[in-house]
C-alpha cells in the first residue's frame, strides 16, 4: 500500500511537496485553511487571521528564471519580475500541468498533529481537521510536511515605542496595508527598512505630504536591474561581487577571499550607484551581514525629498514622534510597522518543535532531531536571498525520499551538531535579529539539500560531456533546471531549459521590433572569462583532490564550442 502523506498549507511549499510525494508514489492529501491555493502570494482585501497578506502592488524580488520550479519554466512572455497575480497565474498553471488541486481538500483547518501510539514502530500521525462548519474529522498518516511559511504571525513590539497609547493618529503592522489612496495628502511614518518598509515607503510618498522612514540600523540597498539592464541576479558576466549569491564561479572565488574583503567590494558596487552615506543609509553591518533589501525606487524618493530617512523612534506623542537624534515630526498621522513575522506550529505538541526568538531545531531547516522515526519535515521554513519556491521544491524532494526510506538522516548527535554550528555560523556573520535565524545562502543550501537527494550538478562530468552547458552553469545565472540534469526526478527538457535562459529573459523586453544590427563585439572578454573560470574551477576541484582536471581547462581549446550557447557572455 502506497504511504499517506499529510500536506499543511497550499501555497508555493505546499503544491511542489504534493508534487515531489506524487513522484516518489506517495498519497498525499493537502489541507488548505483558505479557498485557494497560493498562500503569501494571494492578495486579498482583507487580511485573515494567521493567514499571510501582501498588498495590491507587491512585485517579487527574484527574477523568473531564478524563482521557477526545476522543471517547469514560467512562459518568456511573463516579464522578468512578477507581479503577485502572475505569480498565482504560474501557480495555477503548474497545478493544472501536475494535476495537483485534486489532492487538496480547501477550508480545511488543521487543529492537532501529534504521533501515535505505537510511533516508534509505525512512524504515523493522528491528525485532526475542521471543516468552515466546524465539523471535527480525524485522520491517520504515514508521514507530515508542514509548508505554513513564516509570513502568519505579524510581530508588532508595541513595547519598544514608548507613548504608542498616546498616538492620535493611526497604526498598523504592515500586513495590513494594502493601497495608498486613502493617505493622500497624509503625513506617515514607516517604520522597519526591510523590503516591505521599503516598498511601502516608496508607493505612500507619491500620494502623502510626506514620507519618514525610520531605521535602527540603516540598510544597504540593492537593484533588481543589473548591467545593460539585464536582472541583478541573472546576468552571466560576474563584474559584479554582488552576484556571489547567485553565480557558482564566484562562490568558488568568495571561498578563498577574506569576508571583508568580499564585503568590501560589494560595498564599493553598491556605492557605485548611490552613496549610501550620503543617503543617510549606511549601516555600521557589512554588505553580507544582513538581508539586503530589494528596491529600485528608493534612491529617487530620497533625492526628491518625499521619503526622509529618520533614525529610530525614542518616544511618541500624542501625534508628535521623537527621534533619537533629537529631531522632532509633528502632526503624524499613519505608523506603518514593517517589522517582520514570527513562527509557530500552533497544531504540534509543545515539546515536539518548540520555537524561541524565531529559533526551531530543525536539522537542515527541515527535521526534528529527536524524533525515532523521520516522517515529519518542514518545507520552506528558510529566509534566502532569492526566491524560496526552489529551495522549497529541493527540500519536498528529499524530505520524500526519506520518507521512503531512499534517503537515510544521519544520528541525532550528528543532527544537533549541525545545528550548534548553523546557529554559530549565523552568529558570526548576521547581525542579531530574528529574521537571520532562518537565513540561508542559496547556492551553498541547494547544493547541500541536492547533494542528499543525488542531483547536485557535476562539474567535472559537465565539462567533459557537455561544455556548452557546463559553462552556463558555472558561469550563468544558477537557476533550478540545473538540479534536473541528473539523479532521480531528471527532466528530458532541463539541458535545454538551461540553454534557452537567455532567450526566456530576453523574451519579455522584446516587445517592439528593432531595425537596428547587432554590434559585433571582441571575443577578449569571453577567453578572459573563460581563463577566469579556468583557474577558479582548477583551484576547487584541486582542493578537492581532481587534479587531472586542470589538463582539461585549456580555454582556446572550448571556446567554440561553448561561445553559441551564451549570446550575452561578449
Amino acid at each position: 500500500m502506497s504511504r499517506r502523506v499529510c500536506v499543511i498549507g497550499g501555497g508555493s511549499s505546499g503544491l511542489t511537496s504534493i508534487k515531489s510525494c506524487l513522484e516518489e508514489g506517495l498519497e498525499p492529501t493537502c489541507f488548505e485553511s483558505s479557498d485557494d491555493i497560493g498562500g503569501l502570494w494571494r492578495f486579498k482585501e482583507n487580511p485573515e487571521a494567521d493567514r499571510a497578506s501582501i498588498y495590491h502592488s507587491v512585485i517579487i524580488n527574484t527574477s523568473k528564471e531564478m524563482m521557477c520550479f526545476s522543471d517547469f519554466p514560467i512562459p518568456a512572455h511573463f516579464p522578468n519580475y512578477m507581479h503577485n497575480s502572475l505569480i498565482m497565474d504560474y501557480f495555477r498553471m503548474y497545478a493544472e500541468h501536475f494535476q495537483l488541486t485534486k489532492h487538496i481538500r480547501f477550508q480545511i483547518r488543521v487543529l492537532q498533529v501529534k504521533p501515535r501510539p505505537d510511533f516508534s514502530r509505525s512512524g504515523q500521525w493522528d491528525v485532526e481537521t475542521e471543516n468552515k462548519k466546524g465539523e471535527k474529522e480525524k485522520h491517520i498518516f504515514d508521514a507530515v510536511m508542514i509548508c505554513i511559511g513564516h509570513h502568519c504571525h505579524p510581530n508588532l513590539p508595541l513595547h519598544d515605542f514608548p507613548g504608542i497609547d498616546t498616538f492620535k493618529g493611526q497604526y498598523f503592522h504592515s500586513r495590513d496595508y494594502k493601497t495608498a489612496e486613502e493617505w493622500r495628502g497624509k503625513r506617515v511614518v514607516v517604520i522597519g527598512i526591510g523590503n516591505s518598509g521599503g516598498d511601502i515607503a516608496v508607493e505612500l510618498s507619491r500620494v502623502t505630504k510626506q514620507v519618514f522612514l525610520s531605521t535602527r540600523r540603516g540598510a544597504w540597498i540593492l537593484n533588481r536591474v543589473g548591467r545593460d539592464g539585464v536582472p541583478i541576479d541573472f546576468q552571466f558576466m560576474y563584474t559584479n561581487i554582488v552576484l556571489v549569491l547567485f553565480r557558482r564561479v564566484l562562490k568558488m572565488v568568495q571561498s578563498v577571499l577574506p569576508f571583508g574583503l568580499v564585503c568590501r567590494l560589494g560595498e564599493n558596487k553598491v556605492n557605485q550607484r548611490f552613496n549610501h552615506s550620503l543617503y543617510s543609509l549606511q549601516p555600521k553591518h557589512r554588505l553580507f551581514s544582513q538581508h539586503p533589501t530589494v528596491n529600485d525606487e528608493l534612491p529617487n524618493r530620497i533625492l526628491s525629498g518625499t521619503v526622509q530617512v529618520k533614525s529610530n523612534i525614542r518616544r511618541i506623542q500624542g501625534s508628535s514622534i521623537e527621534f533619537d537624534d533629537g529631531t522632532v515630526e509633528d502632526n503624524i498621522d499613519l505608523v506603518v510597522f514593517a517589522t517582520g513575522y514570527n513562527f509557530s506550529f500552533p497544531f504540534l505538541p509543545s515539546s515536539m518543535l518548540p520555537v524561541s526568538g524565531n529559533k526551531a531545531n530543525l536539522y537542515k531547516y527541515m527535521f526534528p532531531p529527536g524524533l525515532e522515526r523521520p516522517t515529519l519535515a518542514v518545507i520552506g521554513l528558510v529566509q534566502p536571498l532569492g526566491a524560496i519556491m526552489p529551495i522549497s521544491e529541493m527540500q519536498a524532494r528529499w524530505a520524500t525520499r526519506v520518507f521512503k526510506g531512499l534517503n537515510t538522516l544521519p544520528s541525532m548527535d550528528c543532527m544537533l551538531k549541525d545545528i550548534k554550528h548553523k546557529e554559530e555560523t549565523i552568529a558570526k556573520r548576521y547581525v542579531t535579529s530574528q529574521r537571520h535565524t532562518i537565513q540561508v545562502e542559496y547556492i551553498d543550501y541547494m547544493d547541500q539539500i541536492a547533494y542528499q537527494v543525488g542531483v547536485r550538478p557535476s562539474l567535472l562530468g559537465l565539462l567533459l560531456r557537455d561544455p556548452g552547458v557546463w559553462l552556463c552553469v558555472l558561469l550563468g545565472p544558477c537557476a533550478p533546471y540545473q538540479y534536473r540534469l541528473r539523479g532521480p526526478g531528471q527532466w528530458d527538457g532541463a539541458r535545454q531549459a538551461i540553454l534557452t535562459t537567455w532567450d526566456r529573459m530576453a523574451g519579455a523586453l522584446k516587445t517592439r521590433p528593432l531595425d537596428i544590427p547587432e554590434p559585433k563585439q571582441s571575443s577578449l572578454p569571453l577567453t578572459l572569462t573563460m581563463g577566469a573560470a579556468a583557474l577558479a574551477l582548477g583551484y576547487y576541484w584541486n582542493i578537492h583532490n581532481h587534479p587531472s582536471l586542470l589538463k582539461a581547462l585549456d580555454p582556446t581549446t572550448w571556446q567554440d564550442k561553448i561561445k553559441p550557447y551564451l549570446p550575452g557572455l561578449w
